[in-house]
């Protein structure tokens, strides 16, 4: 499977971080790889799994979509180049609340890859409201393809990412890529702390520090990208060696408006110079 990103849009993709990973892990072998946030998954896709993986979200249509994609790839494609892609058909396909599994999940590859930006927000009924934005382009079927050989070594689940400790052992590689993102002005703590709350709060940033005393415990390896943060520096510090990486934000709004963003990378895997980390 070609080294690049995942197969969906996803806010916070670690595309980016896919070089600086395989030079991090290059001088160790690992067992498992376990992925507790996996969104997207860029990183599990651009590595060669030794044995076995363990994903989990708790998003549960994303979930759902992996797990489709595994087992009835063939019916979700059937279903998928049903779909229509003018405005009016998205809209209509958007409003649906299918329960049949299989068309959920083709439902969410349509609605991620016809919507703005590919930006998964819902209301709070539940309700997916991103508008329509994308009026070309045909799906890459064949990627698809390639996706679903790639998941027949994935245990795929529904679960808090605390609750990964029970397929950690010693010698597997954590990565961790929680949900966070600072506020414009990020020396400002309370804005940070107001802006994060109902993505990932400070209580589960200590949860999550929990979890790397737990993954070192067990001998077991780990990479954390997180917010770039005093708070986080706090939190995590003495987790691991800490890393700054300067990157390009690639979500929302228009490319002029882009800029840079830092973020921290913790890891305990030994011998991992600056220069390998920021390859």
């Amino acid at each position: 499977m070609a080294k690049n990103a995942s197969f969906i849009r996803w806010a916070g993709g670690k595309g980016w971080f896919i070089p600086a990973v395989q030079n991090m892990i290059q001088n160790i072998q690992f067992n498992n790889y376990i992925e507790p946030f996996m969104g997207g998954a860029s990183i599990f896709f651009s590595l060669d799994i030794p044995n076995r993986a363990y994903l989990s979200d708790i998003n549960s249509e994303l979930v759902n979509t992996f797990v489709q994609i595994r087992e009835n790839l063939d019916e979700v494609t059937q279903k998928l180049r049903e779909y229509k892609t003018d405005k009016d058909s998205y809209y209509m396909i958007r409003d649906q609340e299918p329960t049949d599994l299989i068309e959920k999940a083709a439902r969410f590859l349509y609605l991620n890859f016809y919507s703005f930006n590919g930006i998964y927000r819902v209301n709070s009924k539940g309700k997916f409201n991103v508008p329509y934005g994308r009026r070309s382009g045909e799906f890459n079927y064949d990627r698809l393809e390639e996706i679903r050989e790639k998941l027949q070594v994935a245990d795929i689940r529904e679960r808090d990412f605390s609750d990964c400790k029970d397929v950690i052992h010693a010698g597997d590689l954590v990565f961790l890529d929680p949900p966070y993102a600072v506020a414009s002005k990020s020396s400002d703590n309370n804005m940070f702390i107001a802006y994060n709350q109902n993505l990932f709060s400070l209580t589960d940033q200590q949860r999550l520090a929990e979890l790397i005393d737990y993954i070192e415990d067990v001998g077991a390896y780990f990479i954390l990208t997180n917010a770039h943060h005093q708070e986080i520096a706090r939190i995590f510090e003495g987790r691991g060696e800490r890393f700054e990486f300067d990157r390009t934000c690639n979500i929302g709004g228009k490319a002029a408006k882009r800029g840079k963003v830092q973020e921290y990378i913790f890891t305990n895997i030994s011998g991992v110079g600056r220069k390998e980390a920021e390859k």
